[in-house]
């Protein structure tokens, strides 16, 4: 795996690859030819080590049950609500979105599909601080807009909400999307402008929002 992400990163050579991974020279080229072979890996004319088709055709076969789910109930909140509706994974101090419904027309709050926001602020941020680990969560409110006892209050009501946090002029409101263990994996929002969602958006939506995030643990 540590071959692996250091090619992943840039294509590189034997040295390279030995001052990414740390491992002996023997060793980095033993693992690199034995990827090689079973085109894990794959050598340019310029001798450097690039990531192998055979990654792509097994990432082609995974299944992200998330993302799955994601598809037939992001749309139906949209369809109830006429705004935006979005999917966040939290990764490091960011969340980032990885699927979206959008309404057909009129003004709307779009964020694209791959999109790194930082989780210092919105509903969104809030949510998946919310249940993060402590240590986590302790960094994330160095530099958050929001603090510890929005959080508490987050987690005594089962859902976050702002307005003109992330973005002005934008509100929105997020709750937590749990596995099947119980563990928050996710949170899925609706957001769109102030004008339409009004100052408490969550007395509006939140319910709705509720229910989408039951629907997606019970399909995970």
């Amino acid at each position: 795996m540590a071959v692996l992400e250091a090619v992943a990163k840039e294509p590189c050579g034997l040295a390279e690859l030995c001052t990414r991974t740390g491992l002996p020279r023997a060793t980095a080229h033993r693992l690199a030819v034995g990827l090689e072979v079973h085109r894990l890996l794959r050598r340019g004319t310029d001798g450097r080590w690039r990531p192998g088709p055979a990654l792509a055709e097994l990432a082609g076969g995974a299944v992200d049950p998330l993302l799955d789910a994601a598809g037939s109930v992001l749309p139906r909140l949209r369809d109830r609500t006429g705004e935006s509706v979005q999917l966040y994974r939290r990764d490091g101090a960011h969340r980032v979105c990885i699927s979206t419904a959008e309404p057909p027309s009129g003004l709307r709050d779009t964020v694209p599909v791959g999109a790194r926001l930082p989780m210092t602020a919105g509903s969104g941020a809030k949510v998946l601080a919310a249940w993060t680990d402590p240590a986590t969560q302790r960094t994330l409110l160095n530099d958050a807009v929001y603090g510890e006892r929005a959080l508490l209050e987050v987690r005594r009501r089962g859902w976050a909400q702002s307005v003109g946090e992330r973005e002005p002029g934008v509100a929105s409101v997020s709750a937590p999307v749990r596995d099947g263990a119980g563990t928050v994996v996710a949170a899925v929002s609706v957001s769109g402008p102030i004008d339409r969602m009004g100052r408490r958006p969550g007395a509006r939506w939140a319910a709705d929002l509720l229910a989408a995030a039951d629907a997606l643990q019970a399909r995970l």
